[in-house]
């Protein structure tokens, strides 16, 4: 099998080659959607971390696409499962800004290209529930066409650095190897119970209130503690449930998927 002969230069090679393919196939089914032209966008985030190329990713697709050689772009590089919210972050802060009127925000892993086998169960799981994918949303200052709306409310965020070495890549061998540890699912469960102090303290609302819930689809476990710890209706989660079964984890593309 071609996984056991694979290499740091096939892996980056596998990475060169899908990557902008499959950024660009979000994006022209992203704009399609919304039925854009591609010379109307101002503003370009890219989010990845399965894979490393300078230009980055951002220049492929512009050339791809055709996008106008003045657009402001960003590389967003290493934030992982959770880069999708800090890019929709920077993408919104631009419209609000002023600076830009048309957003792409885009996030694209090859999760193949960061395969590794060995021993460990962490790593024997990752090669079990990774998948290759990419997904893109348009963050504008109006409507577009498809009559499909989100409204930004506001954004919280959390960093505890103590967790960090129980989900990550690390380099051996030349490769990279995820670490994945049996506590991530407690300590994703403890996060999101900060995160909804903060957003309630904010919002006069409960969580019980709330008739869905777009979590990443980082796991089986990691929803059901979700779900069991805050006593949330399952029903309410099944959009994180759709992407994680057909898909597995995508990393960054999964939560703007559902």
């Amino acid at each position: 099998m071609e996984v056991f002969e694979d290499d740091p230069d096939s892996l980056h090679a596998r990475y060169s080659t899908w990557a902008p393919r499959l950024l660009e196939q979000a994006t022209r089914e992203c704009l399609a959607v919304g039925n854009q032209n591609p010379e109307g966008i101002d503003g370009l985030i890219v989010s990845t971390c399965t894979g490393y190329m300078c230009p980055g990713l951002s220049t492929y697709l512009i050339e791809a696409l055709g996008l106008k050689p003045e657009i402001y772009f960003v590389d967003h590089v290493g934030h992982g499962c959770g880069a999708a919210l800090p890019n929709l972050a920077l993408a919104r802060s631009l419209v609000r800004s002023g600076a830009c009127r048309r957003v792409l925000s885009c996030c694209v892993e090859v999760c193949s290209a960061a395969f590794y086998l060995d021993d460990d169960p962490g790593v024997l799981i990752s090669a079990c529930l990774f998948g290759d994918g990419a997904s893109a949303v348009l963050v504008a200052d109006e409507p577009d066409a498809s009559g499909f709306e989100l409204e930004w409310e506001s954004y919280v965020s959390h960093l505890d650095p103590s967790g960090r070495e129980a989900l990550r890549f690390q380099t051996h061998h030349g490769l990279l190897r995820n670490i994945l540890s049996p506590a991530v699912p407690g300590m994703v469960s403890d996060g999101f119970s900060r995160l909804l102090e903060q957003w309630q303290s904010q919002h006069q609302l409960s969580a019980s209130s709330m008739d869905r819930w777009i979590f990443h689809a980082g796991g089986k476990k990691v929803l059901e503690a979700l779900q069991e710890t805050h006593a949330l209706d399952p029903h309410a989660l099944r959009f994180s449930y759709g992407i994680l079964g057909p898909y597995g984890n995508m990393s960054s593309p999964s939560v703007i998927l559902p």
